[in-house]
């Protein structure tokens, strides 16, 4: 398996994406005020189901046209390679947690 260009850039999206979110929730009760109803846990669980989506279509969606078109190994690489970026992408969030603290 070659790490590629391909993996790096989805794991990277996903990950800005990821940033993304974690900006919403972390400063949500300033940006929409405290929820107290259940309209909160509802848009929550919305989030959640389109972070979902996002996130395997931006992972899946190339790999899964590759496969399709006859090019498996090419989109087994792609989807190893960002899981790995991904795993690098974790750690370095974990080390920078660590070091902050």
């Amino acid at each position: 398996m070659k790490f590629n260009r391909a993996g790096f850039l989805q794991a990277l999206g996903v990950t800005f994406y990821c940033g993304l979110v974690a900006t919403i929730m972390w400063k949500g009760n300033e940006i929409f005020g405290r929820v107290n109803s259940y309209w909160g846990p509802l848009t929550v669980l919305l989030l959640l189901s389109v972070s979902v989506l996002f996130c395997g279509l931006a992972v899946f969606y190339k790999p899964y046209n590759l496969f399709f078109a006859g090019k498996k190994k090419e989109a087994i690489d792609i989807v190893f390679s960002t899981a790995i970026y991904l795993f690098i992408f974790l750690f370095i969030f974990f080390g920078i947690l660590f070091l902050t603290k």
